[in-house]
C-alpha cells in the first residue's frame, strides 16, 4: 500500500510509418485493497505449514481468489473482447438489432460452447461499437480518476462530446435557398449543435474494466475505462494514459460504498521489426519518393519562362516599411511609378497605390507609423540600337505623405521619390522629404485650424519632370521644408537570357549587361581595368623576347631619361 504511483495520465502522441493493425498493448490490471492482501497473508500462513500446506493450498487456488485479484492480456487494435454484460446482452438473440449486433451473437455463441473465452475483467469497444460514438460523460470522468486528484472535463471536452462528425456524402447546396440566409446571425444552441461540424478521421478503441466484486460482474456502473487509443490516416497514434515505461503503475479508485484501489500497467508488446524487413521498407519508401519526384518533374518542366531576346525582365517586391519624423498623425501614402523611355509593363499591372491609415506609435524621441504595406511591380527594358543614351534611366516611385485628423482634414506632410535599384537583390532604402512652404502666419493658421497645405500640380517635379526638356532646371525662389522620411525594403529580380548563356565570353556578357543596363558603371571599370591588363602582359612579353643586351641597354637609357 506504501507504494508510489504514477500520476501523468495525460495523452501521448506517436508517429509511425507501419501499419495500425500490428498495434499490440499488454494491459495488467491487480486488485491491491484488503481482499488481495488477506489472500496473500492466508496464502503465506498456509506455505508455512508444511504437513497442511499441499491440501490448503489447493483449496486456496481453487477458489480462483487470485484470478479475481489480478488479469492481465494482450490487445490489438480494434480487437473485440466481450464483457460479461456484452455476454450476456448478445446472447439473446432477440436484443440483436443491427447487422453487427447479429455477428456478436454468432461470436458469442461460438465462445459459449467452445469455452474459450479468454478475458474475464479486461474488454474492449471498437470504433463499430454503438458504445463508443455514445459513451457517457460520467464514463469519461473515470479516466482522470488515475490521478490522486479529480479534475472536472473543461469547455472544450464537454462541447466536443456533442459534435457530430462530418458525413461523406454531403450535398450541394440548394439553390432554391435565397443568399440572404446563407448565414444566420443569431443561432440557437440547437443549431450549432447540429450544423457545426468538425472533419475528424479519427478512429477510437477504448480498453475498459470491469471494477466490480465477483458476484456482480456485469453491471453498467461498474466499467471504467482504462485505456484509449486514437489513429487516423496519417500514422499519428494517441495513447491516453501512456505506456508505463518502466514507471510506476496508474492507480484506479472505484467509487460507491466498498472503494478499491487497482493498480494498472500499459505496456508497448508491438513485435521488432527485423533489420532485412526494415531495408527492405526504406527501399521502398525511396523508390515511392523518387517516381513521386519524377512525377513533379514531368508535370513542371526542366525550362524556366525566360523573356525574349533582347530584353531584361526585372521584378520587384516591395513593402513600405515606416515613416517617422512627420508634423502630425494618423500617416498614408500615396504612391506611383513612372517608367522612361525603352520601358514598358503588363497591361493589367498597377502602376499606383494607396496605404492603410496608420497610427504614430513613440520610439524614443520621435513618432514612427509602421505600415509594413506590401506591394509588387514588374517592368521590361528592351534596348535600341539607334539609341544614343549610354546609361539607361531607371524607373522611379513617386510617393506622396498624407495626414488625416478626426475633424477629416487633410495635410499634405511630404513629397519623396525613390530610384529603382540597378543591382538584384536586397536594399533597405530610407527616403527623405520635404513639402511646400507658403511663408506667412495665414497660411500656417489655415494649415493648422482647417488643414490643406501647398501641393505640386506634377509630382514628377520632386526629381525632374518628364516634360522637361532644358539643360538645366531652376528651382529659384521655390520654398521648401524638410519634413520627415520614410523606409522601404525591396527585393529586386534581373532576368535576362544572357545572364544563363554560359558559353559567351566574360567581355561579350560585359557588353550584353552595359546594352540591357544592368551594372553599366561596373562594365565600363572592368572594361578598363582588363584593357590595362593586356596592354600589361603583352609589354612583359616583349622585354622577354628582346637579347639582354637591348634589354640592358634599354633600361639604361629609360633611367637616364
Amino acid at each position: 500500500m506504501a507504494d508510489s504511483w504514477n500520476t501523468d495520465t495525460g495523452e501521448a502522441v506517436y508517429r509511425s510509418r507501419d501499419a495500425v493493425k500490428n498495434l499490440r498493448i499488454r494491459v495488467r490490471l491487480e486488485r491491491v485493497t484488503s481482499t488481495s492482501a488477506l489472500s496473500k497473508h492466508l496464502q503465506q500462513q498456509v506455505l508455512s505449514q508444511q504437513d497442511r500446506g499441499a491440501i490448503e493450498l489447493e483449496t486456496l487456488t481453487s477458489q480462483g481468489q487470485m484470478g479475481d485479484n489480478e488479469e492481465e492480456l494482450v490487445v490489438g487494435w480494434q480487437e473485440k473482447l466481450f464483457s460479461q454484460y456484452e455476454m450476456e446482452l448478445f446472447q439473446n438473440e432477440a436484443a440483436c438489432q443491427t447487422p453487427l449486433d447479429r455477428q456478436y451473437h454468432t461470436e458469442v455463441k461460438a465462445l459459449n460452447k467452445a469455452k474459450s473465452r479468454r478475458n474475464h475483467r479486461i474488454f474492449t469497444y471498437t470504433d463499430h461499437d454503438r458504445y463508443t460514438s455514445c459513451l457517457p460523460l460520467q464514463q469519461l470522468q473515470h479516466s482522470t480518476d488515475l490521478t490522486t486528484t479529480k479534475s472536472s472535463p473543461t469547455f472544450l471536452a464537454e462541447r466536443m462530446a456533442s459534435v457530430r462528425h462530418r458525413r461523406q456524402d454531403r450535398r450541394t447546396l440548394d439553390c432554391s435557398v435565397p443568399k440572404s440566409k446563407i448565414v444566420n446571425w443569431e443561432p440557437t444552441a440547437e443549431f450549432v449543435k447540429s450544423s457545426h461540424v468538425v472533419n475528424n478521421a479519427m478512429q477510437t478503441m477504448h480498453i475498459m474494466g470491469d471494477l466490480a466484486p465477483p458476484a456482480r460482474l456485469g453491471q453498467k456502473e461498474n466499467e471504467y475505462l482504462l485505456v484509449t487509443i486514437k489513429t487516423d490516416g496519417s500514422g499519428t497514434v494517441i495513447v491516453k494514459p501512456d505506456f508505463n515505461k518502466g514507471k510506476e503503475p496508474y492507480r484506479i479508485v472505484t467509487t460507491g460504498e466498498k472503494r478499491e484501489v487497482w493498480r494498472l500497467t500499459v505496456e508497448n508488446v508491438c513485435t521488432t521489426m527485423q533489420p532485412e524487413e526494415k531495408e527492405r521498407e526504406q527501399n521502398m519508401y525511396k523508390d515511392l519518393y523518387v517516381r513521386h519526384k519524377e512525377y513533379l518533374n514531368s508535370l513542371v518542366g526542366q525550362d524556366f519562362e525566360m523573356p525574349p531576346i533582347g530584353i531584361l525582365r526585372y521584378m520587384m517586391n516591395g513593402e513600405i516599411v515606416s515613416a517617422k519624423g512627420f508634423e502630425y498623425d494618423n500617416l498614408y501614402i500615396h504612391f506611383f511609378m513612372e517608367l522612361p523611355n525603352n520601358w514598358s509593363s503588363l497591361p493589367f499591372q498597377s502602376l499606383s497605390g494607396v496605404t492603410q491609415t496608420c497610427r504614430a506609435k513613440t520610439l524614443g524621441k520621435e513618432n514612427v507609423a509602421f505600415f509594413s504595406y506590401p506591394f509588387s511591380f514588374e517592368a521590361f527594358y528592351m534596348s535600341e540600337k539607334e539609341s544614343e543614351e549610354s546609361i539607361p534611366q531607371w524607373p522611379v516611385i513617386y510617393f506622396k505623405v498624407l495626414s488625416l485628423d478626426s475633424w477629416q482634414r487633410f495635410r499634405t506632410e511630404g513629397y519623396g521619390y525613390l530610384l529603382f535599384p540597378a543591382m538584384p537583390g536586397k536594399h533597405s532604402i530610407t527616403c527623405h522629404t520635404w513639402r511646400p512652404l507658403q511663408t506667412g502666419t495665414v497660411s500656417a493658421l489655415r494649415r493648422f485650424f482647417i488643414g490643406g497645405s501647398p501641393e505640386l500640380e506634377d509630382h514628377s517635379y520632386i526629381r525632374i519632370p518628364g516634360t522637361f526638356k532644358g539643360e538645366r532646371l531652376s528651382r529659384f525662389g521655390f520654398c521648401t521644408e524638410t519634413t520627415g522620411s520614410v523606409t522601404f525594403n525591396l527585393h529586386c529580380i534581373q532576368q535576362a537570357r544572357a545572364f544563363v548563356d554560359a558559353t559567351m565570353l566574360k567581355k561579350r556578357r560585359q557588353k550584353v549587361f552595359d546594352q540591357l543596363g544592368g551594372f553599366s558603371q561596373q562594365g565600363a571599370v572592368c572594361t578598363i581595368l582588363e584593357a590595362f591588363q593586356r596592354a600589361r602582359k603583352k609589354m612583359q612579353e616583349a622585354r622577354e623576347s628582346l637579347p639582354r643586351d637591348l634589354v640592358h641597354t634599354t633600361s639604361q637609357l629609360e633611367s637616364s631619361a
